[in-house]
């Protein structure tokens, strides 16, 4: 009877020993898994953190670029461009008076009215004529047009006018923003005709190719035949000397020909600017712990 007693005892014991451990063990798993599910939503925190800076981040970078340019009026905020912002933002209805100190600014105030650019005699353009005087419109003249404008439309007719009828009219013939050797040869020939010379050849030779600036800076090789009297071929090469349009002569041979009159074969470089495009920049943000190692950026 004893005997039956303590064997039962001991079941009993072995079962409490057994439910004890399972529940050890249950706890255990129900631990274990909190703590990963922790571990999982941490992670999950830490990620979604670090895209929202992204974002923040790419706002901001393209709010200073919309403030730096002047496309825009400056934020409501001061700081960061709203939807509300952009959707009010029109550019041709802006004067150059409220984006002060931006890159449209600058080119209407400063650039347009520089005296040396507009020192350049103007060709033609019976728009440029001033119906009040008679003659072409000074920087003031423009600018007082622009001034006056009421609406968009007379705010972007009087931009069009400064771009072509201020010192901003030189800028693509100093340096223009592509190739064309039509345009070139023309330019030449321009000069050729303002020295009373006429040209028995005039062509571009070899490739354009990135010159030694490189920025972004592009150069066109011309081959110079002029053979005339002393004093034409002087004015000739002073006109090229005094353009508006760098032609930088590289190498050149003069010997005297019959008549006395000079022979010159020169090989001369002028400019351009490669085409300007905007930088598209892609980060990848990874889940990892190192995902600041592992920022990927596509231009």
């Amino acid at each position: 009877m004893a005997k039956d007693t303590a064997v039962s005892k001991r079941l009993k014991i072995s079962e409490a020993e057994q439910y004890m451990l399972l529940a050890v063990l249950g706890a255990s798993a129900v631990l274990g898994v909190a703590i990963s599910l922790v571990i999982h939503f941490v992670d999950v925190i830490s990620f979604n953190t670090r895209i929202i800076m992204g974002e923040e981040q790419a706002i901001a970078a393209y709010s200073e670029v919309i403030k730096t340019t002047g496309v825009c009026r400056a934020p409501s905020n001061g700081k960061i461009y709203s939807d509300d912002d952009l959707k009010k933002c029109l550019p041709n209805s802006i004067e150059a008076s409220e984006i002060p100190g931006t890159l449209r600014a600058n080119i209407l105030e400063n650039l347009a009215a520089n005296s040396a650019l507009n020192s350049v005699p103007k060709e033609d353009n019976s728009d440029c004529i001033n119906p009040e005087t008679g003659k072409n419109y000074t920087y003031e003249e423009l600018n007082n047009i622009y001034d006056e404008a009421d609406n968009t439309e007379e705010l972007s007719a009087a931009s069009q006018l400064i771009k072509s009828c201020s010192a901003l009219r030189i800028i693509p013939d100093a340096l223009p923003a592509f190739k064309n050797e039509e345009a070139l040869l023309a330019s030449l020939n321009r000069l050729f005709i303002i020295s009373n010379w006429e040209p028995e050849s005039l062509s571009p030779s070899g490739t354009s190719q990135a010159s030694e600036t490189g920025k972004n800076l592009f150069s066109i090789s011309v081959n110079l035949s002029i053979e005339a009297d002393s004093g034409t071929t002087r004015s000739t090469l002073s006109n090229i000397e005094r353009s508006i349009r760098e032609f930088n002569i590289e190498r050149a041979t003069i010997e005297w020909g019959g008549d006395e009159s000079l022979i010159l074969h020169a090989q001369a470089t002028a400019y351009y600017m490669g085409s300007s495009k905007v930088e598209k920049i892609e980060k990848t943000v990874s889940v990892n712990d190192t995902a600041k190692d592992t920022t990927k950026e596509k231009k």
